[in-house]
């Protein structure tokens, strides 16, 4: 099963489950509920902590849930704030999820610290629903943009190519 978040990243070929933590943990679970998938694919948009560059194409099978005040040491979780479905998770390239977009380019800089790349609001939840249904998942992000003071705007001006780009890279890719 492939899914995507929906809303402005809409795939003719994807299930849109909800932007945000919250709203696919619910979508998703109630698909799997209903029609268990062998595998999940989710697909959408990241932005960059710095090291991949804008319209770099990456899978992954790794999320982490970090928020920024962790790296501050204002808060703390008593989550397991990484999930994975890789065999080899020092190949990997994590994914950090968040309700909130990074715009500060200091605190990205903790992220790669941490050797995490990119930031995409749901693959965390994506990840954590499929492991609590025994369903292996993994996901394929372009990046639109950097963490930085300009991620909103340099999002909003790459997506259109950035979706085009990766629509026709899943379709060469998952053919």
């Amino acid at each position: 099963m492939i899914i995507c978040a929906g809303d402005s990243e809409n795939f003719d070929f994807a299930i849109p489950v909800g932007i945000g933590m919250t709203d696919v943990a619910i979508n998703l679970t109630r698909l799997c509920l209903l029609n268990p998938p062998e595998f999940i694919l989710f697909v959408g948009t990241a932005g960059s902590y710095g090291e991949k560059k804008i319209f770099d194409i990456i899978e992954s099978k790794t999320a982490t849930n970090i928020e920024n005040s962790f790296f501050t040491g204002t808060s703390y979780t008593p989550i397991d704030n990484v999930v994975s479905s890789a065999e080899d998770v020092s190949r990997e390239t994590f994914v950090n999820s968040s309700n909130y977009i990074t715009t500060d380019a200091d605190s990205a800089k903790y992220y790669l610290g941490h050797q995490i790349h990119l930031e995409n609001m749901e693959f965390y939840a994506v990840l954590k629903v499929a492991k609590e249904f025994g369903i292996s998942a993994g996901g394929v992000f372009i990046v639109t943009n950097y963490c930085d003071a300009n991620a909103h705007r340099d999002f909003l001006k790459n997506q259109k190519e950035a979706m085009d780009r990766l629509t026709k890279y899943i379709k060469n890719r998952f053919k």
